[in-house]
């Protein structure tokens, strides 16, 4: 029982562990392996709340796990990826602004952290930090095909969209089969065509990522069928 409880910990603390790989990959050049690393960790978090509400093991510690790795996932990883693909030529300066996005999303996190549960289900409060996060490793993935200003521009639009009062709709109440399958298969898509042709070098981590994701949006399709 202990251990199924701390399933979704272990879950969190694999995205936790996926931000910290892909800081590594991109300090050794491999920018679109460090940028599949923020992919998988996108979708190690669609998976631990979920799982914490499955298995009841709904907790005080796993919600304050989930915010240390969202900074460090999503905020630290994606501003070292940025840094190492554009801003380095700017020197110092370059690292100081990349650092602005990880604290950005800190204030982001600590705000929803305090944020009135009702409000959290229907709408976020500013641009998510795992949203962020995500938008710039697709970028980065696409470096070579979008202009670096483009880059630029939108990771100065993410800082100040993470801490606006501007409303996004929540997906919480997208069916997680349709919604969670719609993510895998885009993501599937995507890896494919950037990294075809490219076998040595795929992450080894997304073999046993992906097909934990898939089993896991599979069950969820079953259990909500025998509900119904």
């Amino acid at each position: 029982m202990r251990l199924t409880k701390a399933i979704p910990n272990m879950v969190t603390l694999g995205n936790l562990y996926c931000g910290f790989l892909s800081i590594g990959f991109a300090a050794s050049g491999e920018f679109k392996n460090a940028a599949v690393l923020i992919l998988i960790g996108m979708m190690l978090d669609s998976m631990d709340g979920r799982l914490a509400r499955m298995l009841n093991a709904d907790s005080t510690l796993g919600k304050e796990l989930d915010s240390l790795a969202d900074i460090v996932t999503f905020g630290v990883a994606p501003s070292f990826l940025v840094y190492y693909t554009y801003f380095y030529q700017f020197g110092m300066l370059g690292f100081a602004v990349a650092g602005l996005f990880p604290l950005f999303g800190a204030y982001r996190l600590a705000r929803f952290n305090i944020s009135s549960t009702k409000s959290s289900m229907n709408y976020f409060v500013g641009v998510p930090i795992t949203a962020a996060g995500g938008i710039l490793a697709i970028l980065t993935l696409f470096g070579d095909k979008i202009p670096q200003i483009i880059t630029t521009v939108v990771f100065t639009g993410m800082c100040f969209l993470m801490v606006s009062k501007i409303r996004i709709p929540s997906l919480k109440e997208i069916p997680l089969p349709k919604y969670g399958t719609i993510v895998t298969i885009f993501l599937g898509c995507l890896l494919y065509l950037i990294y075809k042709g490219t076998y040595e070098n795929f992450p080894y981590l997304i073999y046993i990522a992906t097909p934990i994701y898939i089993a896991y949006l599979a069950y969820r399709f079953v259990k909500g069928k025998k509900v119904k």
